[in-house]
């Protein structure tokens, strides 16, 4: 198999269920915005577990490919310096264009590849995805947590990867791999396109089989062959692909929205219903924790810092006089703030 999907072993920016760190921490420690690929690192990984079924015959497939990949590749050739071949089909003559006869080659080519992949039993692929650069440590972190213990671990989809940062740091876009075992099980196929719509929003480039990966068949080949095994169209509409993310993305905002609007709801509770809760030394506790500048729960806690007060004077017997001034006092706090320190030097004396 291409090194391009395959585990590397002992490896430190991968990650299964038999590793030192826990998935939470591995995901901290190495951020695909933070790792650059100086050529020992060019992925991040993580798996799930093993695969439902193991690829087979892969250097067999791989051997049989390349030569139909040649072959296609010529044919291809071909037809473009075929003058007897039209520029334009024809309907008045039926003749067909250099178009046409192209795709049927490559059509064909298309159908024995995976003829090929299956006979063999190399029939693994991943799902194609693009995050950009300034996003893709929470899509990478989010994605790889369903993948373990989420949405996404209820499909067959086994293994992930993000490629790391290039080495000057000016990396636009990072390529994500969602692994699956047998590329040509459509339905299995479009329920990880599902889960990974409905519970990431990723946005989809399509299916590729490693088989393709191994012979270097991309958008570029000279073959002008698809890249990849499935549309994103024919495993599931349009329509209902835009559903399944904007599901997700309204479920993003009201969850954001409701985080804005709980902390208002808190305070608009009245003192009263906070005290019969909770004790009033816990109050101030929670207040430093929450907002140490300040909120509705001032008054009560000056209330008690003024009973204290209170007390204090008590107990070292102030002279009566003093209680008329203090109960005139009372209604007004910002006298109350200002007649303290008075006190205070009073004391002093």
């Amino acid at each position: 198999m291409s090194n391009e999907d395959a585990l590397p072993q002992k490896y430190a920016y991968a990650w299964s269920p038999e590793s030192e760190l826990s998935l939470p921490d591995f995901l901290k420690k190495y951020k695909p915005s933070m790792v650059q690929n100086d050529g020992t690192k060019p992925w991040i990984w993580v798996q799930k577990g093993a695969p439902s079924r193991e690829d087979t015959g892969a250097l067999e497939a791989i051997g049989e490919g390349a030569e139909l990949l040649q072959a296609v590749s010529e044919r291809v050739e071909e037809i473009k310096n075929d003058p007897s071949i039209p520029a334009r089909s024809s309907k008045k003559t039926g003749a067909k264009g250099k178009k046409e006869v192209r795709e049927e080659a490559q059509a064909e080519a298309t159908e024995k590849f995976k003829n090929i992949a299956t006979k063999h039993g190399f029939v693994s692929g991943k799902w194609l995805s693009f995050a950009p650069a300034d996003k893709v440590d929470v899509i990478w972190s989010n994605l790889a947590t369903s993948l373990v213990d989420g949405p996404l671990a209820a499909t067959c989809a086994y293994r992930a990867k993000v490629a790391t940062s290039s080495e000057d740091g000016n990396s636009s876009q990072h390529l994500i791999c969602i692994y699956v075992p047998d590329v040509y099980d459509k339905d299995a196929v479009t329920e990880v396109m599902k889960a990974l719509l409905r519970n990431l929003g990723m946005n989809l480039s399509g299916v590729k089989s490693n088989l393709y990966t191994a012979l270097g068949i991309d958008s570029k080949h000279p073959s002008g062959l698809q890249s990849t095994t499935w549309k994103n169209a024919t495993l599931l509409p349009d329509t209902e692909a835009k559903e399944l993310k904007d599901a997700y993305f309204a479920e993003i905002a009201n969850a954001k929205e409701a985080a804005k609007t709980a902390p208002k709801a808190d305070a608009a509770k009245p003192a009263g219903d906070a005290s019969k809760t909770k004790p009033k030394p816990q109050l101030k506790k929670k207040k430093a924790e929450d907002d140490p500048f300040g909120s509705d729960d001032e008054e009560d806690e000056e209330d008690a810092e003024e009973a204290q007060r209170k007390a204090e004077v008590k107990s070292k017997k102030v002279p009566p006089k003093a209680a008329p001034k203090r109960a005139k006092d009372s209604d007004d706090d910002d006298e109350e703030e200002e007649e303290r320190p008075k006190k205070k030097k009073a004391a002093k004396k």
